[in-house]
């Protein structure tokens, strides 16, 4: 009997430490998102954000997202980048369209750690919406609907965020379904 009661405290302490250690370190892409790696770390492990990465080295913004920071990315699945028109990514990753590329990518960040109760802090004071200023210094608008963060880009183009509160040791990643325009 007292062996039946230790292990079924030693499985309800295993139930419990699996629940912590999956929310703190969540899953995204088939991978562990490790809250003391920084954002390129973790992102190259993301099978869902390959072509995320890849824009991300053609535009040399790999040191950048390695930094100190801290950032707040909103990060575009393959997926996302597969709504756009066909073409589009194998044009922007061109050395020539280097310019436009970081300037999509950078819409992409906020400097500043803001997890979803800073952002939805945000909402909350702004009657409904906060307005983000995006690293490229181009906004974005962000509201809740059906408890999912929407976020608009300046030409009206919308994006939900699929996975909240990805933490980082520079920042926090929040993955997005589409890509947003600036």
């Amino acid at each position: 009997m007292k062996r039946l009661i230790l292990s079924a405290i030693a499985l309800v302490a295993l139930a419990f430490t699996t629940q912590a250690y999956a929310q703190k370190n969540p899953m995204v892409g088939g991978a562990a998102m490790y809250a003391n790696k920084d954002i390129i770390d973790n992102a190259v492990n993301s099978k869902d954000h390959t072509t995320l990465v890849a824009a991300v080295k053609a535009a040399d913004l790999v040191s950048t997202l390695k930094g100190t920071g801290p950032f707040t990315v909103f990060a575009p699945t393959n997926a996302a980048f597969d709504k756009l028109p066909a073409g589009t990514v194998a044009t922007l990753v061109k050395p020539e369209n280097k310019e436009k590329l970081t300037k999509i990518l950078t819409y992409h960040v906020v400097a500043g750690k803001m997890d979803s109760k800073t952002i939805a802090a945000a909402i909350k004071k702004g009657n409904g919406k906060a307005e983000l200023t995006t690293v490229n210094g181009a906004k974005l608008t962000g509201w809740m609907k059906n408890g999912k963060l929407i976020l608009k880009d300046v030409n009206g183009g919308m994006s939900t965020v699929t996975i909240a509160d990805v933490m980082q040791k520079n920042g926090v990643i929040h993955v997005v379904d589409t890509v947003l325009m600036p």
